[in-house]
């Protein structure tokens, strides 16, 4: 496939947000155990954040480790954090090499104290980077983000901070975990699965989907392709008719 060719430059979508599925299901095919599946889809992560800054891609939000996953087994969440630490050591020369700053969202104090701290580190090191945001999703639920949200509008409601009448899209904007972040043009979730799974809900409102059989540590450069691809031959009407955006 010859990027040149088959991808517009000038109609990428400046909000690229993936659901990572299938590390487990790609192990136990392979009669391992789920960690592994976990450790080969960090490679995957590396080749997708590599592709996007490429491409021109300007934000990329790649779905983690969500609340829900808090109740998976206990060695497997283990399993997960020490790879997190360990990912955000080993990458972080690729995202300086590659002009990358990264951003995290969700509840992040339920994280282990060691994983926030090398999280924040990294965080603060790329801070001046500006050729692509990577933002981790972790320990993120959409339903949490947009009640953290309503209480906190309501709280300065009620303290006289805003107006109930002042209350419009922006104002919910600057109380989400995104607020410095555009809305989501493309969602793109591999392993064949077909929901949103509590992610970016109201982020998501105009976004386009790209669902792939694909298991996410097989997921390469050229499946990322063929996904901007089915996206670029999409019209995008956010209401409107065809004809009124021609």
């Amino acid at each position: 496939m010859s990027l040149n060719t088959t991808i517009d430059k000038d109609n990428l979508p400046k909000h690229l947000a993936i659901i990572m599925d299938g590390n487990g299901r790609w192990a136990k095919q392979k009669g391992f155990l789920r960690a592994f599946g976990h450790e080969n889809g960090t490679k995957s992560v590396r080749t997708t954040v590599e592709s996007c800054a490429k491409l021109g891609i300007e934000n990329l939000t790649l779905y983690a480790f969500s609340t829900e996953n808090w109740n998976r087994p206990k060695l497997e969440v283990e399993t997960l954090m020490k790879l997190l630490i360990s990912s955000l050591k080993k990458e972080l020369d690729t995202l300086q090499k590659n002009n990358i700053r990264l951003n995290a969202i969700g509840n992040l104090d339920l994280l282990p104290s060691s994983a926030k701290k090398e999280l924040v580190t990294v965080i603060e090191k790329t801070k001046n980077n500006s050729r692509m945001t990577l933002t981790l999703a972790l320990s993120y639920g959409s339903r949490e983000e947009l009640l953290n949200a309503v209480k906190n509008i309501s709280s300065k409601v009620k303290n006289n901070i805003i107006s109930q009448d002042d209350i419009d899209e922006s104002i919910i904007n600057q109380h989400l975990y995104t607020h410095n972040l555009p809305d989501v043009d493309l969602v793109i979730r591999t392993s064949g699965e077909h929901r949103i799974s509590n992610f970016l809900l109201w982020q998501i409102a105009y976004a386009e989907f790209y669902f792939t059989d694909v298991l996410w540590p097989d997921f390469k450069e050229t499946d990322l392709y063929d996904a901007i691809i089915s996206y670029q031959k999409r019209e995008r009407r956010f209401g409107k008719t065809s004809e009124q955006i021609k």
